[in-house]
């Protein structure tokens, strides 16, 4: 194959696109922690969802022109640490064929490097062992191998460019002892190459369905060609399973359920957790069968209909309508749990995207909230360190504005930051107390284990409690309490002023009380309670 085509870019992406949402379970699975928040293969399927189905209906046949819509799409769908990256990739990748309709051999490898490039250059802090590694190695191999054999084929690029990155992943465990230690490989790097996977079979003739889904590929045709369709509602929720649940529910076979109703289907089960996202012209039937199943944790239902229907005046009135009064500064935030939300919100907050440890808001999320305010200075608290690069690629992105992201890494960390927030001062003074403030506070969770794994020497079973200090799981125990207590063991000591303790939807006012009084004991430290109504975590804990 001397040339990609527009058309057959089309089916390349289609084809990676599916490939990776049927992998995309397994790539949460090899999450380093053993906690119920593994998202990174729902992540990277949402952002390349985003951006793959916006590619597919451009009319263009320029592979250039197709690209620079995949290239938007993901930017603004980017979610969590990988899907950023991926985005990035895949910038780079178009930067090096803006101007191309179709693509040789030699461009094809030129790309893929320069989307290393870009990627590497979007990170301030690059680590090796993650898709980063997997994706300079695989190009920068893939080129020299283009080059020095003269190749013409962009099938056999893309063949060189899977076996490498193959041979990539395998050693990211050499390169992150506790990838080797847990006994996984990256689960970034494991996302890009399902999708190179993806696109060397769709190159060979074969694309690749997406399981579950009836007839995915004459869908995207259809879309691609401009056809009729129904857009539907957008149904998302996340499951806690019953005990009925629990034994029998089965991916499979939800999936083929909802694929009566619907498309664009995500459905990842995390232990008693289930994730599922689809496209249907029956919400309310989806309900039904997850109501089956166990109880709602969040849901959303979105009219995709109304979103295309709305003409421009009826738009800007709405948004005219919706729009802040003006003010010198504004908050954006994040967190899950109503009670945390109603908590940052009384701390000024002017907007809490929901989202966090279970589904990390993407770079739209953030543009969208930012287009709310009417603001002189913005302030994002991300909350957690997998959202952080979505934040910032929102600030780059609403570059007319003044945008600043405080990289705060955990609730109690934004919590403080908000506190120290004050409207009165200027914004560098602002600035300054609120990122001085992320270092002033210890933050802790505990949470269960969905699998049995060794942690820096530490045998952890699944449905145990561990208790996490920062990056570093310091407790594991069979009772929930006695992992919390053993856990605040560790983060108290002499100069312990304040202890915040946010109990979740699966603990009591009782069980937070109960840690209260072993504060109280074992130092001198004031205890504050509240409500978080936060999932996945039955504690989320703050020192000061």
């Amino acid at each position: 194959m001397q040339y990609i085509d527009g058309k057959l870019f089309k089916e390349m992406l289609l084809s990676g696109m599916n490939n990776l949402g049927n992998h995309s379970s397994q790539i949460d699975a090899l999450n380093v922690f053993p906690v119920p928040d593994g998202d990174t293969g729902t992540n990277m399927f949402l952002t390349v969802s985003n951006g793959v189905n916006a590619a597919l209906e451009d009319p263009s046949d320029s592979v250039g022109e197709i690209a620079k819509t995949l290239s938007r799409g993901l930017l603004m769908g980017a979610r969590g640490n990988s899907g950023v990256i991926t985005s990035q990739i895949f910038r780079g990748f178009y930067q090096a064929i803006k101007d191309l309709d179709q693509i040789d051999a030699a461009q094809l490898a030129h790309a893929l490097v320069n989307g290393s490039r870009v990627a590497y250059k979007a990170v301030m802090r690059p680590v090796e062992g993650t898709i980063l590694t997997v994706i300079r190695e695989a190009a920068d191999y893939t080129y020299a191998y283009t080059m020095s054999e003269e190749v013409t084929d962009c099938t056999k690029v893309m063949a060189r460019m899977v076996k490498e990155a193959e041979e990539s992943l395998d050693t990211t465990p050499q390169l992150l002892p506790v990838l080797a230690e847990v006994g996984v490989v990256d689960s970034g790097g494991k996302g890009l190459l399902v999708i190179l996977e993806g696109f060397l079979s769709a190159m060979e003739g074969k694309v690749i369905a997406r399981e579950g889904e009836a007839n995915p590929v004459e869908a995207a045709q259809t879309k691609v060609e401009g056809g009729e369709q129904e857009y539907g509602f957008c149904t998302e929720f996340i499951l806690h399973l019953s005990d009925h649940g629990i034994r029998n529910f089965s991916e499979d076979s939800f999936k083929k359920e909802l694929a009566t109703i619907g498309n664009s289907i995500v459905c990842v089960q995390d232990d008693d957790l289930v994730k599922v996202h689809v496209h249907t012209l029956e919400p309310q039937t989806a309900i039904k069968m997850g109501k089956r199943q166990g109880r709602f944790m969040k849901l959303k239902i979105e009219n995709m209909q109304d979103q295309h229907d709305n003409i421009l005046e009826k738009e800007e009135e709405y948004h005219e309508i919706k729009k802040e009064p003006h003010k010198k500064y504004g908050i954006i935030t994040v967190a899950a749990g109503e009670g945390i939300k109603n908590m940052f919100k009384e701390l000024r907050a002017d907007v809490v995207i929901g989202g966090g440890q279970t589904m990390n808001p993407s770079t739209e999320d953030f543009v969208s909230a930012i287009q709310k305010l009417n603001c002189d200075h913005i302030f994002i608290l991300p909350n957690n360190s997998n959202i952080i690069l979505a934040a910032q690629q929102a600030q780059s992105v609403m570059e007319d504005q003044d945008i600043h992201v405080i990289p705060s890494k955990t609730i109690p960390q934004g919590l403080c930051a908000c506190i120290m927030f004050n409207p009165d001062v200027d914004v560098t003074t602002n600035l300054d107390e609120m990122e001085n403030a992320l270092s002033q506070v210890k933050s802790g969770e505990v949470t269960y284990a969905v699998r049995d794994t060794t942690y820096e020497g530490m045998e952890i079973k699944k449905g145990q409690y561990m208790g996490m200090f920062g990056k570093a799981i310091v407790a594991c125990q069979n009772d929930c309490m006695q992992a919390s207590k053993e856990l605040l063991s560790k983060m108290l000591d002499e100069d312990s002023e304040l202890v915040t303790i946010i109990y979740g939807e699966d603990a009591t006012k009782e069980m937070a009380e109960e840690l209260g009084a072993f504060v109280e004991e074992n130092s001198d430290a004031e205890v504050e309670i509240n409500n978080g109504e936060q999932p996945v975590y039955s504690f989320i804990l703050g020192v000061e």
